[in-house]
């Protein structure tokens, strides 16, 4: 670098949990890359030689050695003249574990820095895995004085506990803030990590880069969309979403400090940004977990259809199986459609019909169920009968089953257990049923960047329009037992995102009883959940790590408005304080 100029390779990347060889392999070529360019400094993410979030792993020492030898290892290449390398990493310090970043140069371990703000909320839960960091002034690379927060350290919105790092690293004479960063994707997230960073420039006075990783772990979906902004607020560059992307930026010194005016992505947003959620998350979860592909039961649905051309965007065709396992009660309709949508995604389809299991197990239940009705129990045989089967083929052939319910189904319990909730990874756990239609939708018009299915229609339209329906009786609709679907998943939106009192549901126009009866079905539906395969997450908050309920719970929202408290029955002394316990 000159005095006027700072070169800062940006390596956002798709590391993976565990694989600590792995990731030091996808830093190296990062600095490779980074020399080529003629960088002084490569940038990655938060805790990337370990993959995040690492949860418990973090916790184990054998990991721990693992990842610091790997971080030695990377520092004593660092001899050859060539960049520096500020990596995220897990490190033990006097007996305690830190969420750390470290700058390798010169052959060493230059510099380290320790996560101040722990995040404790919604996914997070790092106060139980690291020991929170002090607030420490900027590092110097190669000449420049570059600022660290981590990526909780600026979000200072979240809680009134929270450090100002910013603030310190400013004061202490901070000229450029990088702040690595492990943020997973929700819906209309990328505004809120806009208005952060502009809120710790505005309040700085120093330009600020933001790097995140990419890569879907587990339920966790890490959209990238890197950016960079200058002291003025412009926007000195923006990554794309969704793929891994490495970029030199090259730094200028001003009169005001240092600008840049890098390359700026288009983002994709809304219901397409949700979709290439979905697709990542999927092909993640089959790739890094080493499945040789994927199936799943095609029933001629909207659901199904929707997660058969999201796992052949992900995967490839090849990769993809559709069984259609039709049933007295399945419509001639349902079977030309699932065929038309196989055909038009490419995929290997076979029907294999159910009759003779479940005529079998029928039998073999006929003496327990003597003299009883017929009832739900017969319906549920079908669906166990299917997820059987599916279970079969995915043991025989090493293919992960896909499950296949949307978020709607999943919170009323609209589905079985042991049967259409078989399999190992739901790309739609998390989306509610209308935006189920809208992305089929969608998906006919438009695909993501990278998909490998093809473009045109893919979803029947006749699927889109047709009123759906589990077909496990005669003429059957999901009408028959729940609101339409644009009520439910209003209400649902408010119960499960919003948390919000019935009352409070009510008054907004809704149906009492309606609300009274979905709220019911919500709650005994959470053993269904605790079993459900992992999903991706879209929204605010999901089932799993977002929304955790106990099983076992009598409480029930009475749906009356909720009163005040009496705060005449709390004496002064009687509050939260040390002057309770004197005299």
């Amino acid at each position: 670098m000159s005095e006027q100029q700072i070169k800062i390779t940006l390596a956002q990347l798709n590391p993976t949990v565990g694989d600590v060889t792995g990731n030091a392999a996808k830093a190296r070529a990062a600095r490779e890359r980074a020399k080529a360019d003629g960088a002084d400094l490569v940038v990655l993410s938060e805790l990337f030689i370990a993959g995040y979030p690492p949860e418990d792993l973090v916790l184990k020492p054998a990991f721990q050695s693992a990842c610091r030898g790997a971080i030695e290892e990377l520092a004593r290449e660092t001899a050859d003249g060539g960049p520096a390398m500020l990596i995220g990493t897990p490190w033990v310090e006097d007996g305690k574990l830190y969420n750390a970043c470290a700058l390798l140069d010169e052959g060493r371990i230059a510099a380290l820095r320790f996560k101040a703000n722990l995040p404790n909320y919604g996914v997070f839960d790092e106060k139980r895995l690291f020991a929170r960091g002090p607030a420490s002034g900027p590092v110097s690379v190669r000449g420049v004085r570059v600022g660290v927060p981590i990526c909780e350290d600026i979000w200072l919105e979240e809680s009134e506990e929270y450090e100002n790092i910013v603030e310190t690293l400013a004061e202490s004479g901070a000229e450029i803030l990088i702040v690595p960063n492990g943020s997973p994707y929700a819906r209309d997230k990328t505004d809120l990590r806009l208005s952060i960073v502009v809120a710790r420039v505005t309040e700085s006075g120093l330009p600020l880069i933001y790097l995140n990783e990419v890569g879907g772990q587990d339920e966790l979906i890490f959209d990238g969309a890197s950016f960079a902004l200058n002291a003025d607020l412009s926007v000195a560059a923006q990554l794309p979403a969704f793929e891994e992307h490495v970029t030199t930026l090259s730094w200028q010194k001003t009169a005001d400090g240092w600008r840049c005016n890098g390359p700026a992505a288009p983002l994709v947003e809304g219901d397409k940004a949700d979709y290439a959620a979905c697709v990542l998350g999927l092909r993640d979860y089959v790739r890094k977990n080493g499945f040789p592909g994927v199936l799943l039961g095609v029933s001629g649905g909207i659901d199904s259809a929707l997660c058969a051309a999201i796992a052949v965007d992900a995967l490839g065709a090849d990769k993809v199986r559709g069984v259609m396992l039709p049933f007295r009660y399945t419509a001639q309709v349902s079977l030309d459609d699932a065929a038309r949508l196989a055909k038009a995604i490419g995929i290997r389809y076979e029907v294999l019909p159910i009759a003779d299991a479940v005529n079998g197990f029928e039998a073999i239940l006929a003496p327990v169920f003597k003299g009883l009705e017929r009832d739900i129990t017969e319906e549920n045989l079908q669906a166990r009968a299917r997820g059987t089967l599916l279970m079969a083929i995915s043991n025989k052939t090493g293919a992960m089953v896909v499950t296949t319910g949307n978020k709607s189904e999943m919170s009323v319990g609209y589905a079985t257990l042991y049967g259409d909730m078989n399999g190992g990874f739901n790309p739609i756990k998390d989306i509610y049923k209308t935006e189920v239609f809208r992305l089929s939708s969608l998906r006919n018009s438009w695909k993501p960047d990278g998909a490998l299915g093809p473009s045109g229609e893919v979803i029947p339209v006749n699927i889109i329009t047709r009123p759906p329906t589990a077909e496990l009786r005669e003429n059957q609709t999901d009408q028959d037992s729940l609101p339409p679907y644009d009520m439910l998943d209003a209400i649902l939106e408010r119960l499960v995102e919003r948390e919000e009192p019935l009352a409070d549901i009510v008054a907004a126009g809704f149906d009492r009883d309606v609300v009274m009866r979905i709220d019911r079905l919500l709650n005994i539906a959470e053993y269904k959940r605790r079993q459900a395969a992992p999903g991706v997450k879209v929204t605010q908050k999901n089932f799993g790590r977002d929304r955790r309920y106990p099983i076992t719970n009598r409480f029930r929202d009475p749906g009356k408005a909720l009163p005040a408290p009496d705060e005449k029955l709390v004496t002064r002394t009687s509050r939260a304080s040390a002057e309770a316990f004197e005299g």
